[in-house]
């Protein structure tokens, strides 16, 4: 299948946290690995900064353990708007809101310490069958993993552009010094945007805007919207740069050919809000490792398909409630007036749950939403 000796076995182009945690996977199964990316640490994306509690588990998974007192630890989800809040604890602990920038330097450290080729200022210009392309060399390998992003170059070179679904919201993001009034990660509705509202450390939080238009997630115009997180923001000195996204919804119909394989949101991508991204990167690097080192990539085919089913599905319905108010308004009056309710549709997104209490919850609010 390869014309000429590798000189890695794998090589990853993208080195954000997908690329890396491929990368430290293969690496604890004995192959070798190169990481390739036109930036240098630290890598920075304006996401909401939460690590729930299942995404550490699969972090854990990797090999990579956060530092004692690291970040700020967070109790679980609160919905806010203005006639209505309503809260749950995760029921399997707490999970950490931390900087990206910090988690990305320990993914860089745990690379280098497991023995990853990290080649940093160092942009992919293109692939062969049996190579890839830097600008002034070519690269001998078995095995190319697309890790670049939502525009992945690779994606479109391996020819899987091909989408079965595909959507897209915009987001603005901005940290303020101030004092975390919540031990929850709290999401403000007000009509057609959400702030996603993450602690990342004692003195610091971290606030996502998300809207269907650059113009309705743009930052100051959403704080006007919702004046209850306006207030709360008043005195509060802006600690970062603002930066904009585009968080997409978007599955592919294939994520690998041949011995190209895609990870992270380079095979597609869940709605920010749902705080699964980091999850699915986790999760699909170990089993995109297993795959290589069986040789055949079907069964991370099979295994990506799964675990992002629940994810695609749950960003669906936000995006949902996020478009139709009347709704979202009547959905968050009821759980309000059911909190041990929302708790259970907590646990369903945190996949601690059975496939019969999935299907009673459902049933139970939907009773509870005609009754409302």
């Amino acid at each position: 299948m390869y014309g000429r000796k590798a000189d890695t076995d794998v090589f990853v182009i993208g080195g954000g946290p997908a690329g890396l945690a491929a990368a430290i996977a293969v690496r604890r199964r004995g192959l070798s690995v190169t990481v390739a990316d036109g930036s240098e640490p630290p890598v920075d994306k304006a996401c909401g900064e939460g690590l729930m509690p299942e995404t550490l588990y699969a972090l854990g998974d990797l090999g990579v353990k956060l530092p004692p007192g690291v970040g700020f630890r967070f109790r679980g989800i609160r919905f806010c708007q203005r006639d209505a809040q309503v809260s749950a604890d995760f029921p399997q602990g707490r999970g950490i809101g931390l900087r990206r920038t910090a988690l990305h330097e320990l993914l860089v450290s745990e690379a280098e310490k497991s023995g990853v080729t990290l080649l940093w200022k160092s942009p992919v210009v293109g692939i062969s069958h049996d190579a890839v392309c830097l600008p002034n060399r070519s690269f001998p390998a078995r095995w190319i993993v697309g890790a670049d992003g939502g525009q992945s170059r690779v994606r479109r070179w391996a020819d899987l552009d091909s989408c079965v679904a595909n959507s897209q919201r915009f987001a603005t993001r901005r940290h303020y010094r101030v004092r975390p009034w919540s031990e929850y990660v709290e999401i403000y509705w007000g009509p057609r945007l959400q702030a996603y509202v993450t602690p990342v450390s004692a003195y610091e939080v971290c606030i996502v805007a998300m809207a269907m238009s650059p113009d309705q997630a743009d930052f100051d115009r959403a704080l006007a919207l919702l004046p209850e997180l306006q207030k709360r923001l008043a005195c509060a000195e802006i600690a970062s740069r603002e930066r904009g996204a585009v968080t997409a919804l978007q599955s592919l119909a294939k994520v690998w050919r041949g011995n190209v394989a895609l990870i992270g949101d380079a095979s597609g991508g869940v709605d920010a809000i749902t705080g699964e991204g980091l999850r699915l990167t986790f999760r699909q690097a170990d089993s995109l490792a297993a795959a290589i080192e069986r040789g055949d990539l079907r069964g991370y085919g099979r295994d990506h398909a799964r675990i992002s089913r629940k994810p695609l599905w749950m960003g669906a319905l936000m995006r949902q409630l996020g478009h139709y108010d009347p709704l979202r308004r009547r959905m968050l009056l009821t759980l309000s007036r059911n909190p041990g309710l929302f708790a259970q549709l907590l646990a369903i997104h945190a996949a601690t749950t059975t496939v019969k209490n999935i299907f009673s919850a459902g049933s139970h609010f939907g009773w509870q939403l005609l009754a409302g």
